[in-house]
């Protein structure tokens, strides 16, 4: 779902919730971006909130004149702001929305605030309770401020959030969340204490930086510590290496477990692709900032995610963490953009055999004068500030707009 998620970052080069919940069907039905061909392993509120979504594409489809091929390939700003993204049942509080979040803070580091609110939205949309929300937002000013270079004391200082007030739009997280951010993970003792690696979003993510706290400042002995707590072993040490990661970089990750990463070379391409659009992006041209009605358990007097837009950050900072500065396409990226065939040297899954070798395809539009993806930026259509839509007025021109101009890119695995 990680994958999913930087790839929708990467393609529509903006936080297109709809986008993101298309690729995580794909995952679920045809098991795209996994690494064994098929989906695996699926939690119960992912797989409940992702049929929701197929359910609420149905009728969006029925209503708009959409058919089902084209369902998935929606571009059009005003229509697609007429979709509830949030998928998810009411208290729906599980580690899956936390486990997959990294992209989006490396791709709107720039951005703090941005990066902290769609943080959120990226896991409420399957995963609805506020304290999903507010662990996601969390998390995500983790991963920003360790990019901007803050120490560990600054980070698992339990000021953090007073000292952060503005990239929460000073917002107040849900209590327990609060509880997490003043050190209650902080129990030399781990499981002895109480710690527990479990679904609960707010065990998970007390669990995680219980491990980056005490990890002696060793990547490998924080995934290890947080996988013998026991219980959702894999998921809490998936969310400890998002910030573990970032703060000690990819030379900090051990050696002979980077020889057994499946797809290495793809993933090492999709990252800097993250930091290349990252650095790209700006708020005044993002369509995010219409489409993303968000917080619908917002407190009074708190802004939503459309008005946090009015005040963008004046001075975005340039972080060495990202490799930023150089402006230039990541390694083999063009050959990503120009829509021809990108070998990723993928080596097979030891247990599929259906895919003896994997290569990775974008279908893309791209102005040869100006870099990558510059299409987008100029295509992209003028907005009615109206919600009022006509479905006849999209029977012809919107639902095929994607084709014409807008058409979604695809980073696809297809069976060589």
């Amino acid at each position: 779902m990680a994958l999913c998620l930087a790839n929708s970052l990467v393609v529509c080069q903006d936080f297109i919730p709809y986008d993101q919940l298309v690729r995580y069907k794909w995952w679920h039905r045809d098991g795209y971006m996994s690494s064994t061909g098929k989906c695996f392993d699926i939690g119960a509120a992912t797989k409940r909130s992702l049929e929701e979504f197929e359910q609420r594409q149905r009728v969006f489809g029925q209503k708009y004149s959409i058919s089902p091929k084209e369902i998935d390939f929606l571009s059009n700003p005003e229509l697609i702001r007429q979709f509830n993204v949030d998928c998810s049942q009411k208290g729906v509080a599980g580690n899956g929305a936390l486990m997959r979040l990294a992209p989006v803070p490396l791709f709107f580091s720039q951005y703090p605030e941005y990066a902290v609110e769609f943080s959120g939205v990226s896991g409420r949309i399957t995963h609805g309770d506020k304290s999903a929300y507010d662990a996601c937002r969390y998390y995500g000013a983790l991963i920003v401020a360790a990019l901007r270079g803050e120490k560990k004391e600054q980070l698992l200082a339990d000021n953090f959030y007073s000292v952060h007030e503005e990239w929460f739009n000073k917002k107040q997280l849900h209590p327990d969340i609060e509880k997490i951010a003043k050190g209650s993970y902080k129990k030399p003792g781990g499981y002895k204490d109480g710690i527990r690696g479990k679904g609960y979003i707010v065990h998970a993510l007390e669990a995680a930086l219980w491990a980056f706290n005490y990890d002696g400042d060793s990547f490998e002995k924080g995934v290890l510590a947080a996988v013998n707590l026991g219980d959702d072993t894999d998921t809490t040490a998936a969310i400890y290496g998002q910030l573990a990661g970032v703060y000690y970089g990819y030379k900090g990750l051990p050696s002979k477990w980077l020889e057994f990463v499946y797809a290495k070379s793809f993933i090492k391409c999709l990252s800097e692709w993250i930091v290349y659009e990252g650095e790209r992006w700006q708020p005044n041209k993002s369509h995010a900032l219409i489409m993303t009605n968000c917080t619908p358990q917002q407190e009074p007097g708190a802004t939503t995610t459309s008005s946090i837009t009015q005040k963008p950050n004046s001075n975005p900072k340039t972080f060495s963490k990202m490799q930023q500065g150089s402006g230039s396409m990541p390694q083999d990226a063009s050959k990503m953009r120009s829509g021809t065939e990108y070998d990723g040297n993928f080596q097979s899954a030891p247990s599929s055999k259906k895919f003896s070798h994997l290569t990775a395809t974008v279908n893309t539009r791209q102005d040869p004068h100006s870099g990558p993806g510059s299409n987008w930026d100029s295509d992209r259509s003028e907005t009615s500030a109206s919600t009022d839509l006509n479905p006849a007025q999209y029977q012809d021109s919107t639902r095929l707009s994607s084709r014409k101009s807008h058409i979604f890119n695809s980073v696809v695995l297809k069976e060589v």
